[in-house]
């Protein structure tokens, strides 16, 4: 087969970064292996459980019409969430829907394996979806990079995207109501998700926010101004509990450590003060160019 001259620029480009990627790959698998360890499943509230691993983050939300699960974590995360799923008393079989944030390995790798186990549905946004059913190939990732994953170096099986949702969409199963609200910026598609929680004799409104950090080389023209709408979006959103695909960013040990000591296992992850924090923390870094 003969290759144009554009093609056989990037794969030059890409062999020549290769052995250095490589390298990185190896050092990041290490570091990511300590964010896949195996943490404690709990409640966080009401019917909302935290099934993931000590960094990479997944939640199941419990149903009488069935579950729903939300986020993926790395392909080999997914042995972890599903044991995870047993522990607490519920079934794999019974999750009728799958959601994701973003289509990022460390959030989306997982989802060919749970959907089997599962049988259930897998929802996204229609920029996320695409990347999705592509195996994580973003259009919007350095050349470079893209290219690599083209060559089967990252990335994950292709996802069975079965319905699209936009931006305002909703979400039912039986009594469960997830809306859906499309954050871009760290990838054009993510997506934070807002649902109720009844805890005891309260109503608590959740948050799982999609990434705000730009990483992976991900670049594309409108970034800057998606990420704008999306600080604003989220300030707007009514939280009591917020989550984030990974457990540092929204202190999953620290308040499943405070449960134990707090009059209501609830309290600690009630932290409208967190969120803001972490809102504000992510458009600083914008606004200073720090980005990875």
């Amino acid at each position: 087969m003969r290759l144009a001259r554009q093609e056989i620029v990037i794969l030059l480009i890409a062999m020549a970064i290769a052995p250095a990627v490589l390298i990185g790959r190896l050092w990041s698998a290490k570091g990511s292996l300590h964010g896949q360890e195996r943490a404690e499943p709990f409640r966080i509230a009401g019917n909302f459980y935290f099934v993931g691993a000590n960094d990479v983050s997944a939640f199941l939300i419990t149903g009488p019409a069935g579950h729903v699960l939300l986020d993926a974590g790395y392909p080999t995360t997914a042995p972890m969430i599903m044991a995870s799923i047993a522990e607490l008393g519920f079934d794999i079989r019974d999750v009728k829907v799958l959601l994701n944030s973003s289509p990022r390995p460390d959030q989306a790798g997982g989802l060919p394996t749970l959907q089997r186990a599962s049988g259930g549905e897998v929802w996204a946004s229609d920029a996320s979806a695409d990347v999705l059913a592509s195996g994580g190939d973003d259009p919007d990732m350095a050349v470079p990079i893209r290219t690599l994953f083209r060559l089967g170096i990252g990335g994950y099986p292709p996802v069975r995207v079965d319905h699209r949702v936009s931006d305002g969409g909703t979400i039912r199963v039986g009594p469960i109501t997830l809306t859906a609200h499309v954050t871009a910026g760290a990838t054009r598609g993510c997506t934070s998700w807002t649902f109720p929680i009844r805890a005891a004799d309260r109503t608590l409104n959740a948050v799982s926010v999609c990434d705000l950090d730009v990483t992976m080389g991900m670049r594309y023209r409108e970034q800057a101004d998606d990420l704008g709408r999306s600080f604003a979006v989220l300030r707007g959103l009514p939280v009591d509990i917020w989550v984030a695909s990974h457990g540092r960013a929204w202190g999953r040990y620290r308040k499943f450590a405070a449960r134990a000591g707090a009059p209501n296992p609830v309290d600690p992850f009630i932290d409208r003060d967190g969120y803001r924090a972490f809102i504000d923390d992510a458009e600083a870094a914008l606004r200073l160019g720090r980005v990875h």
